[in-house]
């Protein structure tokens, strides 16, 4: 099954909890209260989505987190990215030479497509998207206009 870790799902709910949140930055610990999600998950959350460039720090009195960019700024790809590292369905999907029968597979090629495609989409759903402040739910057109061509050809091809 293809799924996101729960870390990853955590670290898209506090980046929406700073999309949506009223002050310009807000600490660790306010996140963790507005989210409900443990403080020390929180506070390794926000390291390595600082370390990604998703979010920028100020130490001092008056310290917190806020998002390095705009919410429209931010993919679900980037969220991804830095969380889990770049999207690969299959061992050949993000790399050649990662499998040992890449020269003679059938199949990798429709495996890279549907990587692709699954990648472009994620690029295109913002982080204002996740976090509900576009009042037009996104589609995702591109990805279901090219798993209908990839499931065309796969049906062609003997």
């Amino acid at each position: 099954m293809l799924r996101i870790s729960r870390l990853t799902d955590y670290a898209t709910v506090i980046l929406a909890a700073l999309a949506r949140s009223p002050t310009p930055q807000m600490t660790a610990a306010a996140l963790a209260a507005r989210t409900r999600i443990a403080s020390p998950t929180v506070s390794k959350l926000l390291k390595q989505l600082h370390r990604a460039g998703l979010v920028a720090s100020t130490r001092g009195l008056h310290g917190g987190y806020q998002l390095a960019r705009s919410a429209d700024d931010i993919s679900a790809a980037a969220i991804l990215d830095a969380l889990e590292g770049p999207l690969a369905l299959t061992e050949c999907s993000s790399q050649r030479g990662r499998c040992d029968i890449e020269s003679q597979c059938r199949v990798s090629r429709a495996w890279q497509s549907v990587n692709s495609a699954i990648r472009r989409s994620l690029q295109d759903v913002t982080l204002a998207q996740l976090a509900g402040l576009e009042s037009e739910p996104s589609r995702l057109p591109i990805l279901e206009r090219e798993l209908k061509v990839i499931g065309a050809r796969s049906r062609s091809v003997p």
